[in-house]
Formats: C-alpha cells, sequence, structure tokens
C-alpha cells in the first residue's frame, strides 16, 4: 500500500500557557498542504518491523528511535495491532522545520492501520505524548486546535497556495517553546464560521505566530526571508509556521505563487524553495 503524508501550515499560533506537565497551551489555525512524504507499506513475515527511510532529507532521523518506530510499538502494546511490517518511507518534507512531518508519518500509518478501529482517549493521549502533541491534527484538513484537546474540523475548505522557504536551519521545538516569556490572551475568534475566502484571509492576516520572533531573534535570517517574500505582489501575508524554519508566504492564485517561487529562487538560490497547495 502507498500512502501519502501530508506535511501542515500554522496559519495562525498563539502560546497562551505552560501546563504543569511542561507542554504548552495553544491556539492554532492550521491546513494540511499537499507535500508530502511517500509512504510504502506492508506485512511481513518477520517478528520485528523493518523501517527504511530514504530522499533527501533521511539522514537528519535517526533509524533506530523515530515516530514510525515508537507508534508502531505503543499500538503493539495496545493490543491494537499484532503483526509486523516493512514500511519504506521517501522524505520530502524538510525536518526540523515546523512542517511537523514525522508526526505527520505516524499519524497516516496509524489511520491506515486502524482504518476500521476507533482510537480509544487514552491511545490517543499515549500518542501525543510520546510522537507529538499535534498527532490529532492530521486527521483533519483544515483545523482549529485550541489546549492542545479541542480540535474544530473546519467545514468551509478555503482553496491557498503557498510558497515554502526552509533556509535550512534545524530548530528544536523543545528550545524553542522553552524561550517564551511572555504568554497570548486567549483569544474567542471563530475563523472556522468564516466561509468568506476574503474575510478569511485577512482575519488570518491580522494573527500571528507567537514562536516566530524567538527564532528570528536567534536566526535573523528569518525575518529577512519573511521581508522579502510578503512584498511580493499577489502575496496575502508572510510567516513562519510552527517552530520554524520554514517561512512560507499565501497567495490566492497558483500561477502567482509559483512566478513569486521563481523570482525569489533568483534572490536565494542556496535556499530549499517548494509550491505547495492546501489538500
Amino acid at each position: 500500500m502507498l500512502l501519502k503524508s501530508f506535511s501542515k501550515i500554522n496559519l495562525t499560533l498563539n502560546v497562551t500557557k505552560k501546563q504543569k506537565t511542561g507542554l504548552h497551551d495553544i491556539q492554532s489555525y492550521y491546513c494540511l498542504i499537499d507535500l508530502h512524504d511517500k509512504i510504502r507499506i506492508s506485512i511481513n513475515n518477520k517478528k520485528k518491523d523493518n523501517i527504511k527511510f530514504k530522499g533527501r532529507f533521511s539522514r537528519f532521523i535517526d533509524k533506530k528511535k523515530n515516530s514510525v518506530n515508537k507508534t508502531l510499538n505503543i499500538l503493539r502494546k495496545k493490543k491494537l495491532i499484532s503483526k509486523y511490517y516493512s514500511i519504506v518511507i521517501k522524505k520530502e518534507i524538510p525536518v526540523f522545520a515546523g512542517l511537523g512531518g514525522g508526526t505527520s508519518n505516524a499519524a497516516f500509518i496509524a489511520k491506515y492501520l486502524l482504518r476500521n478501529k476507533d482510537l480509544s482517549k487514552s491511545v490517543i493521549k499515549t500518542l501525543e505524548h510520546q510522537i507529538g502533541s499535534d498527532f490529532r491534527l492530521f486527521f483533519y484538513n483544515q483545523g482549529y486546535v485550541s489546549n492542545l484537546k479541542t480540535i474544530i474540523k473546519i467545514e468551509k475548505k478555503h482553496k491557498l497556495y503557498f510558497l515554502l522557504v526552509f533556509p535550512r536551519i534545524k530548530c528544536s521545538t523543545k528550545l524553542i517553546y522553552s524561550k517564551i516569556n511572555e504568554y497570548s490572551k486567549k483569544s474567542n475568534y471563530q475563523l472556522q464560521k468564516t466561509k468568506n475566502k476574503k474575510k478569511f484571509l485577512n482575519l488570518i492576516k491580522n494573527k500571528k505566530n507567537d514562536l516566530q520572533s524567538v527564532v528570528e531573534k536567534k536566526h535573523p535570517i528569518i525575518k529577512k526571508i519573511i521581508r522579502e517574500i510578503e512584498q511580493k505582489k499577489g502575496c496575502h501575508f508572510s510567516r513562519m509556521t510552527g517552530s520554524g524554519s520554514v517561512c512560507y508566504a499565501v497567495f490566492s492564485s497558483e500561477k502567482t505563487a509559483k512566478t513569486t517561487l521563481k523570482n525569489v529562487k533568483r534572490k536565494f538560490p542556496y535556499l530549499w524553495l517548494s509550491f505547495a497547495k492546501t489538500v
């Protein structure tokens, strides 16, 4: 079976509180984009899983301790699966970049293996704790998450086009969150109810990613990239996703986004750039 493991973009990200567990409460609107890893999975007859990573970003992944290994072990311990699998993952999603690639791999494999079963709250809690607090985000193409507990699916999906820029800086999510000194107030805005695309984009534009300023202090090139791409014709807004370091610009037109990519590539020929659109 061949699976597509999609990446995610945080359109907004507000850090509102630090929990006693060390995790942080956030409010975020996000969407899955079509930049994806390819996963080939099959049952093997051995008594252990055989997991291989290929592709341009595979060299950054721990071959023994990774999200896929952990997920299979958790599901087996919870007696949700009993077989062992051969899995080959072609990595096209930059790692340590704020796109959720590792968690996405785990979530899409779990969804495939458990397609006829419901995940209990205790299993989800274990997966979120050991794999990533953003685990459930990959169950919806567009959504709103609040306090890592409530995820609201956005029924009216807005078609968006993105220019992605990866400055080849590896950002540690744990380290970036540890640098947060001030917390945002909880917001009651409900963009999931906004059906008009123009209004939705204007509301998103006026929000921010609280982690961006933290990363910009450590890596000034982030601010330089964002300033460059946000000035391009047709760009609604530009910011960083997750804990970084991928920056993105949002467009309403595929053609404009692809044209901008070519122009920005001339400015930053040494960086990784890609076009993507909402799933």
